[in-house]
């Protein structure tokens, strides 16, 4: 029997729907795709309210996406925000009006769920012979980290070192940054990962294959030499520490209008992929690792396997989405 899922993201930079039918013992076989710019990143003031301007876009985006899905016809459609809404000061107003507006009721993960689920899809990218993983996804607004052997992740953890919120709170210009804002920034990286990185350390990840799962990594995979994307997800794709120095050195010579014009870069992360890459070399330094793989596949796949290896009757899923029953 197959199932049509559409699943919402809705992240700091964009809302992605991606629609799958799910069939037992086989992967999710796309059906349809929309993403839109809804920028909340730049609409989140300094108190953490999201502005009106925000609010307009994502509203906008959640009504088109429903329209979509429902053209679709979808089995079911999976609506949930990330760290950009989970954190705002005024959350509760949003998903409101959002279910005023466009009858959707969006809710939202925690952050330790959203590690879980995205590794999970690495799992399944990869397959049991990867052995060990050790997944780091770099958001807008938060950073996960996971680790296992199994299916689902003997350690998860999330870190406040999104690459839109580093952005906003430690680089006043992002026009033209300075050096000694670069400075500061490292450090409170750092600082923020050798307070939380220890039971993760306690792991032997050394022996683990090391995977990275976001748009941040990927880009600046591609920006440090590696393949295109119209060379298909199968190609195998890494991104090595050692070629990071000089990429940082890149992207912070440059405005974001001009890093968008770099292989790789798309225009809706140029203001924030300097601060990803600082946080991806940081992180890397910090766990001792020399490469990592990109994996395509992230927490939108993540959602779809669970739901397909957890359909009613077959046990209880690995997450809960706020406002949702499990």
């Amino acid at each position: 029997m197959t199932m049509r899922l559409g699943v919402l993201d809705i992240g700091s930079n964009a809302a992605h729907l991606r629609i799958a039918d799910l069939t037992a013992g086989y992967p999710p076989q796309p059906v349809a795709t929309l993403k839109r710019q809804i920028r909340l990143a730049e609409a989140i003031s300094r108190d953490g309210v999201i502005g009106r301007a925000g609010i307009d876009r994502l509203t906008d985006a959640v009504r088109e996406a429903a329209d979509v899905a429902s053209r679709h016809r979808v089995h079911e459609l999976v609506p949930y925000a990330t760290s950009a809404v989970r954190d705002a000061a005024n959350r509760d107003a949003i998903l409101t009006e959002i279910q005023a507006t466009s009858g959707v009721r969006v809710g939202y993960l925690d952050a330790e769920q959203e590690a879980r689920l995205t590794f999970l899809a690495a799992r399944h990218w990869f397959g049991w012979s990867a052995g060990p993983i050790l997944l780091a996804d770099i958001g807008g607004g938060s950073m996960e980290l996971a680790y296992g052997n199994g299916e689902t992740p003997d350690l998860a953890l999330s870190l406040p070192l999104g690459a839109g919120r580093l952005t906003r709170h430690h680089l006043p210009d992002p026009e033209r940054v300075k050096r000694k804002h670069r400075k500061r920034l490292r450090e409170h990286v750092e600082s923020v990962l050798a307070r939380n990185v220890g039971d993760l350390c306690a792991h032997r990840i050394g022996q683990a294959t090391a995977v990275a799962a976001s748009r941040t990594f990927a880009q600046l995979a591609r920006l440090c030499g590696g393949p295109k994307a119209k060379a298909g997800p199968h190609v195998v794709r890494e991104l090595h520490r050692v070629d990071l120095g000089e990429a940082i050195e890149v992207l912070a010579a440059r405005t974001p209008m001009e890093r968008a014009q770099l292989p790789g870069v798309s225009a809706a992360r140029a203001r924030q992929i300097l601060a990803g890459a600082i946080v991806a070399d940081a992180t890397m330094a910090a766990l001792n690792l020399a490469v990592v793989r990109i994996c395509p596949w992230a927490l939108r796949e993540g959602i779809l396997l669970d739901r397909l290896h957890h359909s009613p009757g077959h046990g209880r899923r690995l997450y809960a989405i706020q406002g949702e029953s499990a």
